[in-house]
């Protein structure tokens, strides 16, 4: 690809990602044009996405799905039976950058052999500068490089890349808008995401989100709804509402809407089971609390990061909150939900913490007993303020950090696992277990993942288990013959 001409229409942009001037935020809801040669371009070929992060990225992906089938092309799950492919990227950690580029060192591999393949490179990660130039210079088989303000434009794009034989990149950096009217393939069946929100103005300091996602800025509340109810009508049993803070829902409105308004309204709809994440511990209210409380379909699953156990790590790191403050919503929380399932986020080994502070850490999980954490060794961001900092925690003290976490988590985990066993649950069935055929997986109220033996055409359904045996983060279980 090295003869193609490149095209840069635009490159992202740090000062125009960290902007937020006070403005209107404009609500897209164009119709979708599909190139006529672009649909004559498409007849018989296959497309591939893979994803990479949150499920921000997921819901991404499914538009994209969406966009590309209105043109005929078809979906496959193996990379080297794609025309085009698709690498959907995250930024949150490096390990997630580097995963991408051993994915981009294959599809050159596969690109000399079939080099009428296509390929793009979107998300979070190109929504850097650096990461921009390091691909246009060193991976000259792209075509394609769009960003996550943009992906309403993938069919333009692709056909800007095809009718004249160019490299495109259109990387744009925004203030921010809402694209509405969006086609959608959705990846289950009977499980869905819905964006409430994109964006976050948090600016917690190793955070790149800000930047790649733009400002906070929330979807109209008849909007959420119609998608909900459709979902319901379709036949869903699980809506997640998703967003960099589900929290700061409503506030760019400033008309008094709250997350906990949209929380209850679709909640109204009649869904099963609904969900949501994520949350800042900064500014979750009691009123999302008496929502939570009240319904019997909002689950009692509260994924809520805690990043850091010492108040001096929590200010380096913008938090907003300190160690009391946060235990003290946690008491909150377990007292108004009495059957709370907590999960969280940790950051081990950012710039300057001691051991002291770490044990700060240790101290909280223990004070908590969360069912679940998720546990990353600190990755410098390039763009963001803790980047500037000095990384004066060596490596191994972090390795060393994040292994001794680990076992003490695990074994809260298991602990709190054990508790279930002989408890009967209600279960929302997934299907067969992608590790053993003979089992079904299904995940409980709190998103606990129990297998048990079943007919396959339970998926989709909610049915009792009674828990047999635990395992760290794994029930099994038989199955109740009265479903739920």
């Amino acid at each position: 690809m090295a003869d193609l001409k490149l095209n840069i229409t635009e490159k992202p942009d740090l000062d125009k990602a960290r902007s937020r001037v006070r403005q209107e935020i404009p609500v897209v809801r164009d119709e979708i044009v599909v190139p006529e040669r672009l649909i004559q371009f498409a007849q018989g070929k296959k497309y591939f996405i893979r994803t990479y992060g949150c499920q921000a990225n997921v819901r991404d992906e499914e538009n994209m799905r969406g966009l590309l089938e209105l043109t005929g092309f078809t979906s496959v799950d193996d990379e080297k039976l794609a025309d085009f492919v698709i690498i959907n990227t995250c930024a949150i950690r490096e390990n997630a950058e580097d995963k991408v580029f051993g994915e981009l060192g294959i599809l050159k591999g596969l690109k000399a052999i079939k080099p009428e393949m296509l390929i793009a490179v979107s998300g979070c990660m190109v929504q850097q500068t650096h990461i921009v130039d390091t691909i246009t210079q060193k991976y000259r088989h792209v075509d394609l490089m769009f960003g996550t303000h943009n992906i309403h434009h993938l069919l333009e794009l692709l056909d800007e890349a095809i009718t004249k034989k160019t490299r495109v990149v259109n990387v744009p950096s925004k203030y921010g808008e809402i694209v509405e009217n969006m086609p959608s393939k959705r990846n289950h069946r009977f499980k869905a995401f819905v964006n409430i929100m994109f964006g976050c103005d948090k600016f917690c300091t190793y955070c790149i989100v800000p930047y790649t996602r733009g400002k906070e800025r929330s979807r109209l509340m008849d909007d959420v709804i119609k998608e909900c109810k459709e979902l319901v009508t379709q036949g869903y049993q699980e809506i997640t509402l998703v967003g960099q803070n589900v929290n700061s829902y409503g506030k760019d409105f400033k008309n008094g809407t709250t997350f906990a308004q949209l929380l209850e309204a679709v909640a109204l709809t009649g869904i099963p089971r609904l969900r949501f994440m994520t949350s800042h511990p900064w500014d979750f209210t009691d009123e999302m609390l008496d929502m939570i409380a009240k319904y019997d379909n909002i689950m009692n699953h509260i994924h809520l990061p805690f990043q850091a156990g010492d108040d001096m790590i929590l200010r380096l790191m913008a938090r907003r909150y300190t160690v009391a403050s946060y235990l003290e919503l946690v008491k909150k929380m377990q007292t108004k939900i009495p059957q709370l399932t907590l999960t969280t986020d940790i950051i081990v080994g950012f710039p300057n913490e001691t051991e002291a502070q770490f044990q700060g850490t240790l101290d909280l999980v223990e004070k908590v007993k969360f069912d679940a954490t998720y546990t990353f060794i600190y990755s410098p961001r390039k763009g963001t303020p803790a980047h500037k900092m000095l990384d004066n925690v060596p490596y191994e003290e972090k390795q060393k950090r994040f292994y001794r976490l680990k076992e003490l988590v695990d074994r809260i985990a298991k602990e709190k696992s054990d508790t279930m066993v002989g408890q009967t649950y209600t279960v929302l069935v997934d299907g067969v277990s992608k590790h053993n055929p003979d089992k079904l997986s299904a995940y409980t109220e709190s998103n606990k993942l129990v297998h048990f033996k079943g007919d396959a055409a339970l998926a989709g359904k909610l049915v009792r288990v009674r828990i047999d045996e635990a395992n760290t983060y794994t029930l099994f279980g038989s199955l109740i013959d009265d479903q739920a």
